[in-house]
């Protein structure tokens, strides 16, 4: 996709935003995304509301603070933060893994942004790990030394433009922030897959329980809230956990995301689906099924 996006980050929905951006009624007044991450859907969505000239605002929350003070620096000051990046990007010419380790062990004292992203250009699979204590503990990609200066400042500057006077960001539980979610807004929920999230994870910094998750929906459909829902999915045979319940009577779609990358790296095949939930009363402000995603309709 031509969309800007200012770092790499495992479990964007990049790829599938074509079949999530269908779900969006043209009504909507702001998207909510309570586990934004690398915020995909809203930097596409106000992408397309630019070049329509609809004025779209956006609410970008993730439980992890750091994250959400990178992206509070992205879009209030890109050109001083790129400009941090392209000094980490030269000062680690010829000692790329030792460097990375530094920088990791001092965005761990100090939650720096700028060290963030350098360590999100970095690191193994795009994707952040956390030890016990809570601290960043994934290790670099050695084959790769991150995205070049230039485009990360042209990126960053691109994301910037679109979501400047138009976001509001917070770095809270996503129970708080559904409540403030109003008739005319549409909420985005991609919480962590099922099964990574019944373990002490290393990959959140919280895990969001299927009971409770199952309980917020109910209440948002009590409420008659329009949402979308990316959950659980499948890579060949195999499932990412359950479905979600049919008493919240969603609409359910399974979307093709492409080969998947464990698959690849032993050498099959496997495609993967991901699931897609719209509740009843977006569905009703859309006027049924988008055209384009029938043909996945579960």
């Amino acid at each position: 996709m031509s969309v800007p996006h200012p770092f790499p980050y495992q479990g964007s929905k990049r790829m599938l935003a074509w079949a999530i951006t269908a779900c969006l009624p043209a009504d909507m007044e702001r998207l909510i995304e309570p586990f934004c991450g690398s915020a995909a859907l809203s930097i596409v969505s106000a992408d397309h509301a630019a070049a329509h000239k609809v004025a779209r605002r956006f609410v970008l929350n993730d439980i992890n603070a750091p994250l959400m003070d990178l992206w509070r620096a992205i879009i209030e000051t890109p050109d001083l933060i790129a400009e941090q990046y392209r000094t980490l990007w030269a000062a680690q010419a010829g000692q790329e893994k030792q460097f990375y380790f530094q920088i990791r062990d001092e965005f761990n004292r100090a939650c720096r942004p700028d060290h963030l992203l350098y360590l999100l250009a970095r690191c193994v699979k795009a994707a952040i790990r956390y030890n016990a204590q809570g601290e960043f503990n994934q290790s670099p990609d050695n084959r790769r030394k991150g995205m070049q200066p230039d485009t990360m400042a042209r990126n960053l500057q691109d994301v910037s433009a679109l979501l400047r006077n138009r976001a509001i960001l917070s770095a809270g539980d996503y129970r708080s922030i559904v409540q403030t979610a109003l008739s005319q807004d549409v909420l985005y929920l991609d919480p962590p897959y099922q099964g990574v999230c019944h373990k002490r994870d290393p990959r959140y910094l919280n895990r969001v329980s299927f009971d409770s998750f199952v309980e917020v929906l109910d209440n948002l459909n009590t409420k008659a809230m329009s949402f979308i829902v990316s959950y659980d999915g499948r890579s060949g045979s195999k499932s990412f956990g359950n479905t979600l319940p049919a008493s919240l009577k969603l609409t359910h779609f399974q979307i093709p995301a492409g080969r998947s990358a464990q698959a690849t790296l032993l050498g099959r095949t496997d495609q993967t689906c991901e699931s897609l939930y719209m509740s009843p009363v977006l569905l009703e402000r859309l006027s049924g099924v988008p055209a384009n995603l029938r043909l996945y309709r579960v």
